[in-house]
């Protein structure tokens, strides 16, 4: 089964290294980044605004733990925001070659 992992990051050459780790080490197909967003958030009793980058990774559910575990280790923040999102559906020959460049 094909996996989202979607996470931020601080900025585009945090979201550039974990990516093209992620790609060379085969827990991602494919790997989308989007530069710019504005996050507002709660952290340590205040809410806090800041500049960040979505990171979408196309995965498997049995890479996904491990993709996990990956970001969080080279991350820079304390609790990154990681979630794995099932995919329901798609292109079957997308879905394949998702399958393929994660074995």
């Amino acid at each position: 089964m094909v996996v989202a992992i979607y996470f931020t990051t601080r900025d585009i050459y945090e979201a550039r290294k974990i990516a093209k780790i992620l790609v060379k080490e085969k827990l991602a197909a494919c790997v989308n980044i989007i530069p710019k967003i504005e996050s507002v958030f709660s952290w340590e009793g205040k809410i806090e605004e800041d500049s960040e980058c979505v990171i979408i990774a196309k995965t498997t559910e049995k890479n996904s733990e491990e993709a996990v575990q990956k970001v969080k280790q080279i991350h820079s923040y304390d609790v990154p925001d990681i979630m794995v999102i099932p995919v329901v559906g798609g292109l079957n020959e997308y879905l394949t070659y998702v399958e393929e460049e994660t074995k």
